[in-house]
């Protein structure tokens, strides 16, 4: 049974101001607690039901610092989402710290992107083509929304992510900068450099005026058809699998 305090600490985590002020985040369902489990960061409390012990006891037992056999009904008490039938658990945040990034490595830039969605599907995309490093503006969405892990599908766990001064980071790299623009060079015709920096732009704004001055090349994704424009990890995705060819 969840003690009052437990289940004020799992709520007060949906929320960015306490998820800072504890340090502390959520992970919730099957897929991405399985991941979670594999990883290195540090589970402080993990509620599971029978089913999801009985299949990941053994390492529930070795990473979890204290766990709670509970029914599916208390975990849904918890959780943000609907639907939750197997596990979730609360883990402490990494620092903030600026992950040094080899020579050949392709890096993505994030400048203010805000829906949570968009970036935890980044997240698996970056995760699926291999890229290990991501650099945050300070205005893009918390990592560590429950959004984000989630839309993740376990990848949160293999991907390092910067908050910093985009600007400022940018301006004091000697790796090429890409940009992704509705006007640019055609992506199926540009010569891509063994490594850099990928730069994707606000849901509706785009790139800003400000970071606009420090690519050193503009792309774009050809159109076909009639839309306005793609979705930013959509485009995030097109741009490295072009990249990766």
């Amino acid at each position: 049974m969840l003690t009052k305090n437990q289940i004020k600490t799992i709520k007060s985590l949906h929320e960015k101001k306490y998820r800072n002020e504890l340090g502390l985040f959520l992970v919730e369902g099957a897929k991405s607690v399985s991941e979670l489990l594999e990883s290195d960061f540090e589970i402080e409390l993990l509620l599971t039901t029978v089913e999801f012990f009985d299949k990941y006891g053994s390492q529930i037992r070795e990473r979890s610092k204290i766990y709670e056999m509970v029914n599916q009904r208390d975990i849904e008490n918890v959780s943000i989402f609907e639907t939750n039938d197997s596990a979730i658990a609360v883990v402490k945040q990494k620092e903030n710290i600026n992950t040094e990034t080899s020579n050949e490595e392709i890096v993505i830039a994030l400048d203010e992107i805000r829906d949570p969605g968009n970036l935890g599907t980044i997240i698996r995309i970056a995760d699926w083509y291999g890229i290990k490093n991501i650099i945050a503006s300070k205005n893009t969405v918390d990592f560590y929304n429950p959004k984000v892990i989630s839309a993740s599908m376990g990848s949160f766990t293999r991907i390092n992510i910067y908050y910093t001064d985009l600007h400022e980071y940018l301006s004091k790299t000697k790796k090429p900068i890409l940009g992704a623009f509705l006007e640019g060079e055609n992506i199926h015709k540009v010569s891509f450099p063994k490594n850099g920096i990928l730069v994707m732009g606000n849901e509706s704004k785009g790139i800003n005026s400000e970071i606009d001055k420090l690519i050193t090349q503009k792309i774009t994704i050809p159109s076909y058809g009639k839309a306005e424009s793609l979705n930013v990890a959509i485009a995030t995705a097109i741009c490295l699998d072009n990249w990766k060819k």
